[in-house]
């Protein structure tokens, strides 16, 4: 790796008068598990990484005043994976992180840092878009919100601004809406995945009052699959509704090529997968995986 500055704020506003906007290889450093590995690559030769690690209010977990969840962006995915409160609120984002790559990866990588990298691939933007997730986005201009499901412009592509930071993640309180994430590798039940799917509803009995359904990783960006919600709402699920939202989602996404499989057959994957996971959501188990 080439030479370059370290520095280490210890305040965010130090950190983002230290961040460049005009100048691409200045780059913010969270967990830094894909940061370096682009370094050693050779895809990324920065002149000045600044370190968030040193900013203690952005590693936090805690209840926000509608019943939901605060997450500071620099929180090690394991220590959501820990929390007896994120299980409680979110119990689904606790099963994925089970299947999300390695706990020596989940020890470092940061939550903020998951969702700023763009990868199509990661487990959580999928299941946070199917909880309506948001993030605080600061700059120096000062803060906004963003959905998560609005984070993301195209492969390894997010709307964010040079000099922005991802600084929290807030989940709303789920009430009586019950979720699921299901994701299919072609290796181990931990690896990169082939199709992420996540489901959040609401249902009386079998009739499903609200859904959200959400595919990735067999598409550029994780995205809702509006036809397949279309389909699930206010129906009363039965195998033919559950089989004409699957043919819905499989007509929708743009499913993609690459090393885990062929663009058919990730969409076939889809109109299964799709099935599952609103009959797992409906069933109230939080999480599956195949492989």
């Amino acid at each position: 790796m080439t030479p370059f500055e370290l520095a280490e704020p210890a305040t965010l506003q130090e950190a983002l008068q230290l961040l460049d906007p005009d100048d691409a290889t200045v780059r913010p450093l969270g967990g830094g598990t894909a940061l370096m590995l682009m370094m050693k690559a050779g895809v990324f030769q920065p002149s000045r990484l600044v370190s968030l690690r040193k900013i203690a209010s952005l590693r936090r977990i805690a209840v926000g005043t509608d019943g939901g969840l605060v997450i500071g962006a620099l929180t090690p995915l394991s220590d959501v994976e820990r929390s007896a409160e994120v299980a409680k609120r979110a119990g689904v984002i606790v099963h994925t992180m089970r299947r999300l790559s390695n706990v020596r990866v989940r020890n470092v990588a940061t939550i903020g840092g998951n969702l700023a990298h763009g990868d199509p691939h990661m487990d959580l933007p999928p299941v946070l878009i199917a909880l309506d997730a948001a993030i605080v986005v600061t700059g120096r201009g000062g803060e906004r919100m963003l959905a998560v499901e609005n984070l993301f412009a195209g492969y390894y592509e997010t709307v964010l601004a040079p000099g922005e930071l991802i600084t929290e993640l807030r989940i709303p309180a789920q009430g009586g809406r019950r979720a699921a994430y299901l994701k299919v590798t072609t290796g181990a039940a931990d690896d990169w995945p082939a199709l992420g799917v996540a489901v959040s509803l609401e249902a009386e009995g079998q009739i499903v009052r609200a859904v959200r359904v959400v595919v990735s990783a067999a598409t550029e960006k994780a995205i809702r699959l509006t036809g397949a919600e279309e389909v699930l709402a206010g129906a009363a699920i039965d195998d033919a509704v559950l089989a004409r939202a699957g043919d819905a989602a499989a007509a929708e996404a743009e499913t993609v090529s690459d090393v885990r499989g062929s663009a058919a057959y990730k969409r076939e994957l889809l109109r299964v997968y799709v099935r599952r996971a609103v009959r797992q959501a409906l069933d109230g188990h939080a999480d599956g995986a195949s492989h």
